[in-house]
């Protein structure tokens, strides 16, 4: 378990705040602003308790160089002084703190205040371990598969702003985004000679292709968070068609989820412009023009309706994404995580 860091030069308030914290956690101590980034680097605590009155670098400068670096920006910092002054509060929290506590200290209020952070922490690592999974669950389904990593990414981009248009509202929105790049973990399950395979498929061939819904959601299912849950609900019916002409199910109109819907559009859009084992790609204004001419049939009307409103920025995303991918090696490509296109480096 990482440990606390306690950070004064006063040996009496380190010697208060090891009473304090003993039973909480392993606790590390430094006496300078420069102890205690050599301590960071050695030690990776998961929370520093800073004085800012020390001598040498004092506790603001510490905690800027915590937050310019990268590997140490995430580490809560929690403020522990005499410095009383709205003022000196403010410039701690302007310099990245996540609290200020101020001596005299008082033991509930410490441990009330370090077990919150904690606790944040905590919740922080569970999160990034829920969305680590969703990623390697969504390139997991593309593993034996022709696409490239970015696909699963880049249709999830136009799933999102499918979304968005929609007017779905901001949870919706953040499920589909989290969600979508699930939608073909069931090809894990077909093998890639299948999956590869040029040319037109035999019945039964194509019958086991139809599989994959069936065992993503098998695969999706198992869990109850919510991203998961929609994640199964994509992975089971993004080739329903709104006339009941798709698959498994063959459900019809709005017995199919909004979500399956507007990943259906996506998924086809991203498709369709790209050379695939099995055809070569086609041009972005035929696959516009055939798209449209299956509201109705394959796509809900209304929502082919909002990918024709956006389509521009649908293409804006696209020349993004193909720069982007274009910048990249193949080994990082087949590695890309879902990241907001503002952060693209392009």
């Amino acid at each position: 378990m990482q440990p606390i860091l306690i950070v004064d030069d006063q040996p009496e308030n380190l010697a208060a705040l090891r009473q304090i914290l003993s039973d909480e956690r392993r606790l590390i101590f430094a006496r300078s602003g420069e102890q205690a980034l050599a301590m960071v680097k050695k030690h990776k605590p998961a929370l520093v308790l800073l004085d800012i009155q020390m001598p040498g670098m004092n506790g603001y400068g510490v905690c800027r160089s915590l937050k310019s670096d990268p590997k140490t920006a995430n580490i809560p910092v929690i403020f522990a002084t005499s410095m009383a002054d709205v003022g000196n509060e403010a410039q701690g929290f302007a310099v990245g703190a996540v609290d200020y506590i101020i001596k005299p200290l008082s033991p509930s209020i410490v441990l009330a205040r370090v077990r919150t952070h904690l606790s944040l922490v905590q919740a922080t690592r569970l999160d990034q371990s829920y969305r680590d999974a969703l990623h390697m669950l969504g390139h997991a389904g593309h593993y034996n598969d022709t696409d490239t990593g970015v696909h699963i990414w880049r249709m999830a981009y136009y799933a999102t702003e499918l979304a968005r248009a929609y007017g779905l509202d901001a949870d919706q929105i953040h499920l589909i985004e989290t969600a979508s790049p699930l939608h073909d973990t069931g090809k894990i399950g077909i093998t890639d000679s299948l999956l590869r395979k040029p040319g037109k498929l035999t019945r039964e061939e194509w019958r086991i292709i139809q599989t994959h819904t069936l065992i993503g959601y098998d695969i999706l299912a198992k869990s109850h968070a919510p991203g998961f849950k929609v994640g199964a609900e994509i992975a089971l019916h993004h080739h329903e068609k709104w006339d009941g002409n798709g698959y498994p199910d063959g459900l019809a109109g709005e017995q199919i989820s909004a979500a399956s819907r507007l990943t259906a559009i996506a998924d086809v859009f991203d498709a369709l412009p790209v050379t695939r084992s099995y055809k070569e790609a086609w041009p972005v204004d035929r696959a516009h023009e055939t798209m449209l001419r299956e509201a109705g049939k394959h796509f809900d009307p209304d929502m082919i309706t909002v990918f024709d409103s956006i389509f521009d920025r649908l293409l804006e995303i696209k020349a993004e994404c193909d720069t982007w991918e274009a910048k990249c090696d193949s080994a990082f490509v087949e590695d890309i995580r879902f990241v907001p296109l503002s952060d693209l480096d392009l």
